[in-house]
């Protein structure tokens, strides 16, 4: 099969030439536009989480000869997790080539976090089948390169620090709650609070939930940090 002028774009983007082309139009493939001809990326999704995982460890292990696994786990877990692999995905215009349905189209499904960051990875497993190993490594590694270098040398995520705070200071988990929702349905805006049982709160307000309460967590971290200095 022959791609289309915008894969084979995107092909160039990627730095991978598919020989089997097949396999990066089902990478890019949604399954709101599927069928029986036309397979969707999931079961791709499902093998490129692991191939990206395999390389990002084997990256920070060969990173820092000294940092054991409790420092590298967060580490891992900031680098493969849904909303990083978005981040990548908006880099290189995977949301200009992925083929949706209508109402996932509708629905702003190409700026989606999830959606994108599946896709990602779909994209990671196609060059695996594609092209082995060494192939789908060298792109991560492309790919991943700048993050993989600023990565914090404590890098949990916010809503993870800030319940380990609550937790030692003999605290109730965080509470979060969704606050607010504006804009167009396609494209909305959440706002989120998070409050300890101490009655110290703070709120954002992002694309999605997940990004919101990261947000909230971060900025009530922030303040809290300050406060034990």
């Amino acid at each position: 099969m022959k791609l289309s002028a915008d894969l084979l774009a995107f092909q160039g983007q990627i730095g991978h030439s598919f020989h089997e082309p097949a396999l990066l139009l089902r990478a890019v493939t949604h399954a709101s536009i599927s069928s029986p001809t036309k397979p969707d990326n999931q079961r791709l999704e499902f093998l490129g989480d692991r191939v990206l995982g395999l390389v990002m460890a084997e990256a920070l292990l060969g990173a820092d000869g000294k940092a054991s696994e409790g420092q590298l786990a967060p580490r891992f877990n900031a680098l493969v997790r849904k909303e990083t692999c978005a981040e990548v995905a908006r880099d290189i215009g995977l949301g200009d080539v992925l083929k949706l349905g209508r109402s996932e189209m509708m629905s702003g499904g190409r700026r989606k976090e999830a959606l994108l960051g599946d896709a990602m990875e779909a994209v990671i497993a196609a060059v695996y089948l594609d092209g082995g190993f060494d192939a789908a490594k060298a792109l991560v590694l492309r790919l991943w390169k700048t993050r993989i270098g600023a990565v914090d040398h404590d890098a949990r995520d916010a809503k993870t620090s800030l319940q380990e705070w609550a937790q030692a200071r003999g605290m109730a988990p965080p509470n979060y709650t969704e606050t607010g929702r504006d804009g167009p349905d396609h494209q909305p805006m959440f706002t989120v609070s998070v409050q300890l049982e101490n009655g110290a709160a703070e709120s954002a307000r992002a694309g999605s939930k997940r990004v919101a309460e990261q947000a909230a967590a971060r900025a009530l971290m922030a303040r809290l940090e300050k406060t034990d200095e």
